[in-house]
């Protein structure tokens, strides 16, 4: 799933919970839809940093 299918599912899921509540799949489904958003942002994150090369003049 990309990482804009993801967002859009989370969103839906979320505007979901807020008018009609979720069933308990869909609350475990966007429970591990979050989590998996939280560990890409961080392993994207992460990438950024490493990548990164202080210089002293």
């Amino acid at each position: 799933m990309s990482e804009e299918e993801l967002v859009k599912r989370i969103n839906f899921l979320s505007k979901k919970s807020k008018q009609e509540g979720l069933n308990d799949i869909e609350k475990q489904e966007q429970k591990n839809l979050r989590q998996e958003y939280v560990n890409r942002f961080k392993n994207n994150l992460r990438q950024q940093l490493d990548s990164i090369k202080i210089q002293k003049n």
